[in-house]
């Protein structure tokens, strides 16, 4: 009887074949993402692309911080705010100002160092555009890569009380959200706040303020309220160190907000 040999019954649809022959391209950079040394797997090394300004995040971790930017906008009811650039503001809402300021902070952030200004002030009466501004100037650096995180000031204020976070956060994951971005964009500083703060209130922007300093961290300011006003409910030393190094860029002009003919009551 005739023994049958076994290359006699090798089936070569079943043979081994290279990984890059059988899996997607999805998942072959997947898992060169995670740090899978392909080359041992069978799979011919590919040349790569230039990476994005963001060199020290992997493209999901930069997508993440896009949507923290357009979440922390969505969450203040700014939805309309998403779509404006630098190059969409007029010369009163100073966008070459801006637009200097961010590129210290992209440089700074590149170069792993604190910028040399760390503040942005923009005071203005009700309705000149100074949100408007700030939140094109975020979507800018949201684009470079930078994490931007929006909120008003009354807000974080309301969030860090007892029992005050908004769904299962917790005040302590507020604050170091809050602390830790790589620009905060606090709208409507002393918002809401008629007269003196309470002492949580001060506590708290003092807290928020220091650690962001203390950490290199900088921060853009609107408000309605003149220095005097600030004073009033945060203090003279709080002033003093919000201002220290800070760019002010006081944004003037009608209030845009405003019916173009008065209505009649």
């Amino acid at each position: 009887m005739t023994m049958t040999l076994d290359r006699d019954r090798i089936i070569p649809e079943r043979e081994p074949r290279p990984l890059g022959a059988i899996v997607s391209q999805r998942m072959l950079d997947a898992m060169r993402r995670g740090g899978a040394d392909l080359a041992q797997l069978g799979v011919p090394a590919t040349a790569e692309e230039p990476g994005p300004l963001w060199t020290d995040v992997a493209e999901p971790q930069a997508r993440a911080r896009a949507a923290i930017w357009r979440n922390s906008v969505m969450e203040a009811s700014h939805h309309d705010y998403l779509n404006w650039r630098l190059a969409d503001l007029d010369a009163a809402q100073k966008p070459n100002v801006l637009r200097g300021w961010l590129t210290s902070l992209v440089e700074a952030k590149e170069r792993k160092g604190r910028p040399g200004t760390l503040h942005l002030i923009a005071p203005g009466r009700i309705g000149t555009g100074k949100t408007t501004a700030l939140a094109a100037l975020g979507n800018e650096a949201s684009a470079a890569g930078l994490l931007v995180r929006f909120i008003k000031h009354p807000t974080y204020v309301s969030w860090r009380r007892p029992d005050g976070a908004p769904g299962e956060s917790t005040g302590y994951r507020v604050r170091k959200q809050h602390v830790e971005c790589d620009l905060l964009i606090l709208d409507e500083l002393c918002g809401e706040m008629d007269g003196l703060a309470t002492e949580f209130v001060r506590r708290e922007t003092v807290d928020l303020i220091d650690s962001r300093l203390s950490a290199g961290r900088p921060t853009a300011f609107s408000t309605n309220l003149n220095r005097q006003q600030i004073t009033a409910v945060l203090g003279e030393r709080l002033l003093s160190r919000i201002e220290d190094r800070a760019h002010l860029v006081k944004i003037e002009g009608p209030d845009r907000r405003a019916p173009r003919k008065p209505l009649d009551w």
